[in-house]
């Protein structure tokens, strides 16, 4: 049975600037995104696909069309609506990592929960809980300045999913990291994914990622041009093997992200 999509874009048009300055930086954009994948959206700087994730992440309101979060359709909503909207069902993984560096490890992933709502106790909890999940439990009460580029975007990771969030949207998240650690964080993501509950999309302009992803979306010039599962990739356009357990159907080759 077809699992019902957990995010849905419906016809977005997303209007910049004004007067002869005005563009479109999305022109009828559609997708949708299910439980238990790992997506890519990929595309070249000015193609549309950081605006993109801004108004899947309700941060951004469309210029027409409409996004339906976890069943619920974010058009005409207040900005406090949507900020609602977000702390109920969205996680997010940011490419700087964005941790505060007086606080350690653990209370930089309990201080999102406590805007969330959750009692003290409950966000220590799950705080730790969710360090724990990402590999860093010997690291809770280490400081960023102490962490590793890898380790600080592990933390962001833990702190994106300790509310248990429907939806991970991650901007760039191993565009500061090394090989190793990007891989590293690339796997971690893709387990991440796998929970029946959850869906995972991260833009990305990092061909190295490919392997790891379930779907890939290409979008350029304010329009998807290309969806393919993430075993569709030729080898040659990532330098590596597919990772042992990737759930990727084969099929035809997907052009090569020459230009990403």
């Amino acid at each position: 049975m077809t699992r019902a999509p957990i995010l849905e874009a419906r016809q977005i048009v997303k209007e910049l600037g004004e007067g002869n300055a005005k563009i479109q930086a999305l022109k009828g954009v559609s997708l949708t995104l299910h439980p238990g994948e790992f997506t890519l959206l990929m595309g070249p700087s000015g193609s549309g696909k950081t605006t993109l994730l801004s108004i899947l992440g309700c941060i951004l309101s469309p210029t027409s069309g409409s996004v339906i979060v976890a069943g619920e359709n974010a058009s005409g909503r207040s900005a406090e609506q949507l900020a609602d909207l977000r702390r109920r069902h969205l996680g997010f993984i940011f490419q700087a990592y964005n941790l505060f560096p007086t606080l350690d490890a653990l209370d930089n992933v309990k201080l999102a929960l406590d805007v969330r709502g959750f009692s003290a106790e409950e966000a220590a909890k799950r705080a730790e809980e969710s360090l724990r999940a990402v590999g860093l439990g010997h690291r809770l009460h280490s400081h960023p300045g102490t962490l590793s580029g890898g380790e600080k975007q592990r933390v962001a990771i833990a702190r994106a999913i300790s509310s248990s969030p429907a939806i991970v949207l991650a901007d760039e998240p191993t565009s500061a990291l090394d090989t190793e650690n990007g891989h590293a964080i690339m796997e971690l993501l893709q387990k991440l994914a796998k929970d029946d509950q959850r869906t995972i999309l991260a833009v990305t302009h990092d061909p190295r990622t490919i392997p790891y992803a379930d779907r890939v979306i290409e979008i350029e010039d304010g329009l998807i041009k290309e969806e393919a599962n993430g075993a569709e990739a030729p080898v040659e356009a990532v330098g590596e093997t597919r990772p042992a357990g990737g759930s990727g159907k084969t099929g035809r080759k997907r052009k090569q992200y020459a230009n990403a």
